[in-house]
């Protein structure tokens, strides 16, 4: 049976490719509950997008929150085996304050989350199906790639404690080079792990020479090594043009760690794929595995290419009690089966746009009006 795409919405269509795209590498669908216990929330807060939650009393009293999120439950549910992987997609409602309209809203999220002994290869795959959702919005798309690792590298070597630490991060996440001066100069951080620091973050353009701008400035380490792979590997596979390295693409460190990802596509001013590595947070769930997933936001695209439809339905029947209802039948389905859209009414409703009107009457069916 062929899909016919234009009476989907934009996320119905997105959710039909990955669901297969996922599928076909060997993701196995997650389902939950729309509840959790609120303190599964509370506990992890500043992992969340939005703090705000929907929360009630169930029928035992206890504390329960329409979920904002899937990663944390699925944290919760899965085995903690380090010995193998466990990859699941997702394709859930959530339930939070909408970007669009600030207010909370019920939003289809879709995504995947590869869970247990996470090596270089799961870290490709998890990235290189990032870039295959977003080509399946849009041909437009680029990811932006960082590996919060080397950061954490430079602080190491420059000694620089968690209090700076933690106020650089959230200026690199800004690009606010002015603010990273202010900070090295009220810490009495050196000068040379300032200019450092500036000159990764402002790092732009070919991935290729991008890798070789950030050996000069960091050296080598396993990290550089682990990241040029990945960039390689994605490159071999005709991504290249639309992936860009930039090291502003920070998340919290209590909760992440390694590569950090956002995904956009042209037409939508934010990213609307967030993504990474979040080993810290299984450690804060008492979990020993590592972990790497992303989510793609499908509110974003409610207005994606949106086509302001020019009429409602193609065809219009009119008829009344006198009709022939078998001879009505028959011009309904000869034009269905032709691709056209029909509506039988006894009269033009008010505001209704149409192709065609027509008129069932003891001769059969007769045309009234053509607009198209």
């Amino acid at each position: 049976m062929s899909i016919n795409y234009s009476v989907l919405k934009n996320d119905e269509i997105a959710i039909f490719k990955m669901r297969s795209l996922y599928k076909k590498y060997g993701y196995s669908q997650f389902k939950m509950s729309k509840f959790e216990e609120y303190d599964l929330y509370v506990r992890n807060k500043n992992y969340l997008v939005s703090e705000n939650v929907i929360t009630f009393t169930d029928t035992d009293g206890k504390l329960m929150a329409l979920k904002p999120d899937v990663t944390l439950s699925i944290i919760k549910n899965c085995d903690d085996n380090m010995k193998g992987v466990t990859k699941v997609f997702y394709d859930e409602n959530v339930y939070r304050v909408s970007k669009g309209t600030e207010s909370f809203r019920e939003l289809m999220q879709v995504g995947l989350e590869c869970i247990g002994d996470v090596d270089t290869y799961c870290i490709y795959e998890v990235i290189m199906l990032a870039l295959e959702s977003l080509k399946g919005i849009s041909e437009e798309y680029v990811l932006d790639i960082s590996d919060m690792d080397i950061l954490y590298e430079l602080f190491d070597k420059a000694e620089i404690d968690s209090k700076p630490r933690k106020e650089i991060i959230k200026c690199i996440g800004e690009k606010n080079t002015h603010g990273i001066d202010l900070i090295c100069k009220n810490y009495s951080i050196d000068s040379s792990f300032c200019n450092k620091l500036k000159k990764l973050v402002s790092l732009f353009g070919d991935v290729d020479e991008v890798m070789r701008e950030i050996r000069d400035i960091v050296g080598e380490s396993d990290s550089i090594t682990q990241l040029e792979t990945i960039v390689n590997l994605l490159s071999k596979a005709g991504y290249k043009d639309n992936l860009r390295i930039d090291f502003s693409v920070v998340s919290d460190a209590n909760y992440y760690n390694g590569f950090a990802f956002k995904g956009f596509i042209k037409g939508i001013s934010t990213w609307i794929l967030s993504g990474g590595q979040y080993d810290n947070l299984m450690k804060k769930m008492k979990k020993n595995s590592k972990a790497i997933g992303f989510a793609l936001y499908l509110d974003l695209l409610e207005r994606f290419n949106e086509e302001v439809e020019e009429y409602d339905v193609d065809t219009v029947i009119l008829y009344d009690e006198k009709s022939d209802i078998d001879a009505l039948n028959d011009a309904v389905k000869m034009l269905t089966s032709g691709g056209k859209s029909v509506i039988c009414l006894k009269e033009v409703t008010s505001g209704l746009k149409y192709k065609q009107l027509l008129r069932q009457n003891e001769r059969g069916v007769e045309i009234i009006e053509n607009n198209a």
